[in-house]
């Protein structure tokens, strides 16, 4: 369990990346790197899979089809939803929006099947809320109407990127938790090519900064496209699917709160500035409701598997 930890914690540092790379690679647009990221994470899943021991063996059609479709949706789509979302609303409100993905899951399957009161999520769900409301009220005070439009865009795009996340994340978790799931070599290689045949399709809508770029910038271009792709995407993928198949979802969903916080500090990093109170303050409130939210269903779960097994609490 320890290992799996780990590698829940660095898949969460490494995809925190998210939320600062489209603005790393400036003057080169969000198109330009997510083709460059997905396009370096895609080929090295292919090259990997041209060495015999990791070829894909006994997966069926189906679950090709479904691995590919989720590198699609689960890192094209969101990837781009993130990042314009940074780019418009700035470095706080978009990881505090999607950062509440841990407490949509539970949620959903509790509305599915219900385990626990929504009287015992109150709290939780009045913290998030309110730590959401705290930055989100200051940051629109200072805004003149132009930037309070581009505020309420950038939290569409974080919205729509959180359902994409929470879709991923009961798709993926559904077959890595399955009877017999897939490699997780394979399932990383799968997810690659099914990014890379996203990015391709954005190939009209990338710029033409190139022609234009100095040496500087495009090799600190082409260096982030490397980093994200290799790290962000293929290492993360991977420590996310070991992670996957050694840690509960609960306990799982549980470091996923990780990725607000490392998304947090490297976009006021990148900013050179701290958090102001209010945004520190409303970080705080929501990543412990969070906490509180997630820590709330899995207990509940802990007692109704001691219940189901008949044994007594100590």
């Amino acid at each position: 369990m320890f290992l799996g930890i780990l590698a829940g914690l660095l898949t969460c540092a490494l995809w925190g990346l998210t939320f600062v790379a489209a603005r790393l690679v400036h003057p080169f647009s969000l198109f330009d790197i997510t083709i460059a990221r997905y396009g370096v994470f895609g080929l090295t899943c292919a090259l990997t899979m041209l060495h015999p021991r990791f070829r894909l063996k006994g997966v069926s059609g189906r679950r090709i089809a479904t691995g590919m479709m989720l590198g699609i949706i689960g890192y094209v789509g969101y990837f781009v939803l993130a990042s314009q979302a940074v780019l418009l609303a700035g470095p706080v409100v978009p990881p505090l929006i999607i950062g509440i993905m841990p407490v949509i899951l539970p949620a959903i399957a509790n509305l599915m099947d219900k385990t626990i009161e929504w009287r015992r999520l109150a709290l939780p769900l009045l913290m998030i809320a309110a730590g959401i409301g705290v930055v989100n009220v200051e940051l629109v005070a200072k805004l003149d109407l132009q930037g309070q439009r581009m505020m309420l865009a950038g939290a569409g795009c974080a919205i729509a990127a959180l359902l994409v996340w929470v879709l991923y994340g009961i798709v993926n978790a559904r077959i890595m938790r399955a009877a017999e799931p897939p490699g997780t070599i394979d399932w990383t290689n799968l997810h690659g090519l099914g990014a890379l045949a996203g990015s391709l399709v954005l190939i009209p809508m990338a710029s033409n900064t190139y022609q234009t770029a100095t040496t500087e910038d495009l090799l600190r271009f082409l260096g982030w496209a490397v980093v994200l792709g290799m790290t962000a995407s293929w290492l993360a993928t991977w420590c996310w699917s070991f992670a996957s198949r050694r840690l509960p979802l609960a306990l799982t969903a549980q470091l996923i709160v990780a990725e607000t916080v490392f998304g947090l500090i490297f976009g006021l990093t990148l900013d050179a500035r701290g958090p102001t109170a209010a945004e520190a303050i409303g970080a705080a409130l929501q990543i412990a409701g969070v906490s509180l939210a997630v820590h709330t269903f899995t207990r509940r779960r802990r007692a109704a598997l001691t219940a189901g097994s008949g044994a007594t609490p100590q």
